[in-house]
């Protein structure tokens, strides 16, 4: 009796109007925003350094210097890097501000699954971020210089749409390596199942090479790393929903049952 009370207290309590939600929404927002200042105010401080740090790949593979061809140009594409590197340095706020929204919406049993989630989301969002510029980075900028050499074009490249290429797909591959953790959550709370998500493989394959196409620029060389990065994260959510399911069921029934197969 007293179990049931609780459980209805709890759904209760986790239910939200519309107006509950937009208001959710509108505080973490302005939550995440006072972050992301703090975090660009501070980059703003050492931007130097990090334009540095993000020119590397490109200096690595040519001794030519990047150019401007408008007056504002470097201040623009200084604000911009300043404010990319504030996202990442506050995505831990980010994040968790972003993650308390769906947790708003969710039973209390569901919500331990979205508090673990935090700190990996920021993992896998600077790894993924860091995995663009030192290993996708250099394969496309040489495959583009590469490709000018062969049609006897001059590389004369601007500041301004360098940091724009970085800085856009350092994004996109840090959301996208955000895959494991979502499918993860999804299948916690079961919105979704181990078997569905199987049985849509075909299909995820060719969204993910569609994703890329569009994300990317039209190079055939970052749409496959991301497409490709891009499965296997899918094929680790599947996993790590596994171990997860399989790891419960054992708590719950320590007897061996058959095995399962993944």
């Amino acid at each position: 009796m007293g179990s049931s009370k609780k459980k209805k207290h709890d759904s209760l309590d986790s239910t939200m109007s519309l107006g509950d939600h937009l208001e959710e929404l509108r505080a973490r927002l302005i939550l995440a925003i006072i972050g992301l200042v703090v975090g660009t105010v501070i980059c703003l401080c050492f931007g130097r350094r990090i334009i540095d740090f993000i020119e590397r790949p490109y200096y690595n593979i040519t001794n030519q210097p990047l150019v401007v061809l408008a007056p504002a140009d470097a201040f623009v594409s200084y604000m911009k890097i300043s404010m990319i590197a504030g996202l990442i340095l506050s995505s831990p706020w980010v994040f968790y501000q972003l993650w308390m929204f769906v947790a708003a919406g969710l039973y209390q049993n569901e919500r331990k699954y979205v508090h673990a989630a935090v700190p990996f989301s920021v993992i896998l969002f600077v790894v993924g971020a860091l995995f663009f510029l030192f290993v996708v980075a250099p394969i496309s900028l040489g495959f583009f210089l590469k490709f000018g050499e062969f049609i006897n074009v001059e590389a004369n490249w601007t500041l301004q749409k360098y940091v724009s290429f970085i800085t856009m797909l350092m994004l996109v591959f840090g959301v996208a390596f955000q895959t494991p953790i979502a499918i993860l959550i999804l299948n916690k709370t079961g919105l979704v199942s181990i078997r569905g998500l199987k049985r849509s493989r075909k299909f995820v394959l060719l969204g993910v090479f569609f994703v890329a196409a569009i994300a990317t620029p039209p190079d055939v060389i970052s749409q496959v790393t991301l497409a490709f990065p891009l499965y296997f994260l899918f094929e680790l959510g599947i996993l790590l929903s596994y171990l997860s399911g399989r790891r419960k069921k054992k708590a719950e029934n320590p007897t061996p049952d058959e095995p399962d197969v993944y």
